[in-house]
């Protein structure tokens, strides 16, 4: 009976310390390179990431830093560099403009949802919608989400598309998914 109880002692302490590895080994994809880390905020991570200056550089001069460094929680979809150079030449300098920080806001806030919603929710919500989901942006419009070839798509109120390329970037106050393309609202 002794060696049984010691044993499964064993046994048990064995397997917590292999939980406890797998929880601690476990992290943040990384995000064009930088080390992403889910005990800092939305923009204490997206500074670090060599994708996003342009995201990040709005996020500045649209006044949204205190906003993004906040509690949240908050599902931001992250357009990148490139994604940003999709945009018709010279629209990002006419953005950052300060008689443009209005329409800057209203685009950055529509990447923004309320909650943090990860990919696995969001692919659940898809398949319970019948193969969409409707987002309600801060910014007050709707993204629909839909899946195609295992990916998330989202669609603006435009009919424009962006694919989710680096999905469940979790951080302290929310999620980051990273997409491919600048979302447009009305």
């Amino acid at each position: 009976m002794k060696l049984k109880n010691a044993f499964l002692a064993m046994l048990a302490v064995g397997t917590l310390a292999l939980s406890s590895v797998s929880a601690s080994a476990q992290k943040d994809p990384m995000v064009g390179g930088a080390a992403m880390y889910p005990t800092k905020t939305i923009v204490e991570n997206a500074v670090n990431s060599p994708i996003h200056k342009t995201l990040v550089a709005g996020v500045k001069a649209a006044d949204l830093v205190d906003t993004l460094n906040g509690a949240g929680p908050f599902t931001v979809f992250a357009p990148t560099d490139d994604a940003f150079g999709k945009l018709p030449a010279g629209t990002v300098d006419t953005l950052v403009k300060p008689e443009n920080k209005a329409t800057l806001t209203k685009i950055l806030t529509y990447h923004v949802v309320s909650g943090k919603i990860s990919s696995k929710e969001l692919a659940k919500d898809i398949k319970k919608g019948g193969g969409k989901y409707e987002l309600t942006t801060v910014q007050g419009e709707k993204l629909t989400a839909t899946a195609s070839g295992g990916k998330i798509m989202l669609t603006d109120e435009k009919g424009g598309m962006a694919t989710v390329t680096i999905a469940d970037v979790f951080q302290s106050n929310g999620v980051i998914h990273v997409v491919d393309t600048v979302l447009m609202p009305n």
